[in-house]
């Protein structure tokens, strides 16, 4: 004789198909779209993990480096792709390096998915101003903070582009200098685009522009990232980025190796 619990199973299989049209007895699916949501975009909840971070009880003392820009250096944060299926970005090599392993590489990491330089410049500017003030608390003094920004503004752009990118990441070190003025500024050159019309006209021209700058600033470095990421004809390799413009893991690797490189360097 069959045990009890699989008994029960026989009973209500066949109770279920006796139903009127055979119909199984469960409840009927309800998808997302019957149920009302509030709009709220990735960007939105990474903002606000940010502001909680920043403004949480814990000392932020053990923190040696901070990474400052958009989704590139925000994606440091995502590991499976979640708009390419199959992809991923760069958690994993953030933990290994970057998670407090290593005291020294300790990061915070400040990056925001679509921010424009100007949005950045309100997020570092003083809450007593106005801004978010990201970089208010007085325990927080990093030995580094690392800068990649101005593609965004070079979509829908200012006329000149390459001047408004340039005077505003120029805008962007002066706030960082004014809030932080110990540590030491790493300007990151932008990263090559799968267009070779837009690398030579646009970021190409803007990287020059940030070395210059950087060469003559105090207490300033410029890490050029530029060659890492394009093959020997000068064309994007592909295969390190996961869309026309964002890292592939594989890309992470390839820029935290330079990171590293440099940070070695002293």
């Amino acid at each position: 004789m069959p045990p009890r619990s699989i008994l029960a199973a026989l009973l209500a299989a066949g109770l279920a198909l006796s139903l009127p049209g055979g119909a199984l007895a469960q409840a009927p699916q309800r998808f997302i779209s019957e149920t009302p949501a509030a709009r709220v975009d990735y960007w939105q909840v990474r903002a606000a993990d940010i502001a909680r971070q920043v403004a949480a009880p814990e000392s932020l003392k053990s923190i040696r480096l901070v990474f400052v820009g958009d989704s590139i250096t925000d994606f440091w944060h995502l590991d499976a792709n979640p708009w390419f299926p199959g992809k991923f970005c760069g958690r994993a090599v953030w933990d290994e390096t970057f998670g407090g392993a290593n005291p020294a590489w300790t990061a915070l990491n400040l990056g925001v998915s679509g921010d424009r330089i100007e949005h950045v410049l309100h997020r570092l500017q003083p809450a007593s101003a106005g801004g978010e003030g990201w970089l208010d608390r007085a325990d927080l003094q990093p030995d580094r903070v690392f800068l990649l920004l101005g593609i965004n503004n070079s979509f829908d752009a200012e006329k000149p582009a390459v001047e408004s990118i340039v005077r505003g990441v120029t805008a962007t070190v002066a706030r960082i200098r004014e809030r932080k003025p110990s540590a030491q500024i790493v300007v990151q050159s932008l990263l090559p685009t799968d267009d070779p019309a837009k690398n030579r006209e646009l970021v190409q021209p803007v990287n020059a522009a940030l070395a210059a700058m950087a060469e003559k600033g105090a207490n300033m470095r410029y890490l050029d990232l530029y060659p890492g990421f394009v093959d020997e004809t000068g064309a994007q390799r592909r295969e390190l980025f996961n869309d026309s413009l964002h890292p592939s893991q594989a890309g992470y690797r390839v820029w935290r190796d330079r990171i590293v490189a440099f940070l070695r360097a002293g």
